[in-house]
């Protein structure tokens, strides 16, 4: 397996070459190869080829291989950035390369590192140095406070999916296939057709895909197996609800407030407030309102319309939709703020033509305020989703500890849970770089889908 991983390797180089670059020559594709084999090779050399030993399973196969390849692409985006620069289209980004000239002084190229010298040094020892720390963690089996641990590759990884590997890669294969086909669609579709149409529901469907394939990748537990794909579902439907409720609630209260009101000023100042607090504090508050004991919601639902509220602690809807509603108050200050410095770069000009032109309210704020903020949007919905995914585990403890029957035990809380509660550093070390993965890919993808979408200023 390990020569299969390289083979293909040396063939991904000449397909990158050819892919991606304009000026191909046979000593390109040579490189191409030789980088593409070489990056390859890192890992197994780094692991000591753990992957492929004798009693291995297939799983474990597959993600040796899948990392193989994964560092293989790697080299080859930095061979491409070499050639680029040979190439002379590098240009603008090659400028810390040479000579910098300020006004009447001359700085060398070393003159920049020097500067950053002092972040890169904070980032190196507090986040790059951590993060490999972590990863190698993950490939061990390891007890807090155990004075031994023992290499167990990726079984930390391999426990978290299904056994079969012929599955674990056709199903997200199948769901690429979906996507690619619904662009091919849209690309070959006129504008306002029956064919658009389809192409664009299509495109939902691939992008549901995705998160399906996800699903059934994930190990449903039994046969010591980990149940991750609760813990999957529960993460996917309180990181939609949360990023729903904080971004439209701040947009529509931001577009509210930015009115002109006697006293604005202090009325916007006390809807930002709720961002300067933590998110154990918003748990703890909104566990006194909806305490069935002594929660203030409760009781007065109680009092005043006889109302039993039941107990959102024994319900799994009322469990998640408390967590949300907490976590999207907690994060609603912070898209107000936001929300109401983009409002104020909206075109005036533009907002009274339109009214001359007898544009509904709505059609005002769908054709032309909603596109002037779309940079703004785009932002907001990469900070409030790692936001939902990093930052809850608080609120999450407070209110619910994981309740009921785990439906709110989202991903950041079963790290802590098996990492540090349970003190199991391995399994906790794997879930995390799991989750770290998945939060790249998917900021990449936004970067790649909806970034493109973005219009900034009058480009």
């Amino acid at each position: 397996m390990l020569i299969f991983g390289l083979v293909i390797a040396a063939l991904l180089g000449p397909l990158y070459v050819f892919l991606n670059l304009e000026r191909r020559s046979l000593q390109r594709y040579a490189i191409g190869s030789a980088t593409a084999v070489a990056g390859a090779a890192i890992t197994p050399l780094v692991m000591g080829r753990c992957g492929f030993t004798e009693g291995t399973s297939g799983v474990d196969h597959l993600l040796s291989l899948t990392l193989m390849w994964g560092a293989a692409w790697i080299a080859l985006i930095a061979l491409r950035s070499f050639f680029d620069r040979a190439d002379g289209k590098a240009k603008a980004s090659a400028a810390m390369a040479g000579e910098i000239r300020t006004g009447g002084y001359r700085m060398g190229w070393w003159v920049p590192w020097v500067l950053l010298s002092p972040t890169l040094l904070i980032l190196v020892v507090f986040l790059y140095y951590p993060a490999f720390r972590t990863f190698t963690l993950s490939t061990k089996l390891t007890k807090l406070g155990a004075p031994r641990s023992i290499d167990v590759c990726f079984g930390n990884f391999t426990e978290l999916l299904i056994l079969n590997p012929a599955k674990l890669v056709a199903y997200p294969l199948i769901a690429i296939a979906v996507i690619y086909g619904a662009r091919f669609w849209m690309n070959h579709s006129g504008p306002g057709t029956w064919s658009r149409k389809g192409a664009d529901v299509a495109s939902v469907v691939g992008m549901l895909a995705i998160f399906v394939a996800m699903y059934l990748m994930f190990s449903p537990g039994g046969g010591g197996q980990v149940d991750y794909r609760d813990v999957y579902v529960n993460t996917l439907i309180i990181t939609v609800g949360i990023v729903a409720f904080g971004m439209i609630g701040g947009l529509a209260v931001a577009y509210l407030a930015f009115r002109k009101i006697r006293g604005g000023s202090a009325y916007r100042t006390l809807l930002i407030w709720p961002y300067a607090i933590s998110p154990a504090v918003a748990g703890v508050l909104f566990f006194m309102i909806f305490d069935p004991t002594a929660g203030i919601f409760t009781h007065g639902m109680d009092v005043v319309f006889g109302i039993d509220v039941p107990n959102y602690r024994e319900s799994a809807m009322l469990a998640q939709g408390s967590i949300i509603l907490a976590s999207g108050w907690k994060i609603l200050g912070y898209n107000i703020l936001f929300y109401l410095a983009g409002l104020q770069t909206v075109s005036t000009d533009q907002i009274e033509a339109a009214v001359i032109d007898g544009a509904s309210s709505w059609q005002r704020f769908y054709k032309i305020v909603m596109p002037a903020l779309s940079p703004i949007t785009f932002f907001l919905l990469v900070t409030n989703l790692v936001y939902a995914f990093f930052e809850v585990y608080a609120t999450v403890d407070f209110m619910t500890k994981g309740a009921p029957a785990g439906k709110t035990s989202i991903a950041i809380y079963e790290i802590i849970r098996v990492g540090v509660n349970n003190g199991d550093l391995g399994r906790g070390a794997a879930q995390s770089v799991l989750l770290f993965a998945a939060v790249i890919a998917i900021t990449l993808w936004q970067f790649r889908t909806t970034g493109s979408k973005v219009s900034y200023g009058g480009a």
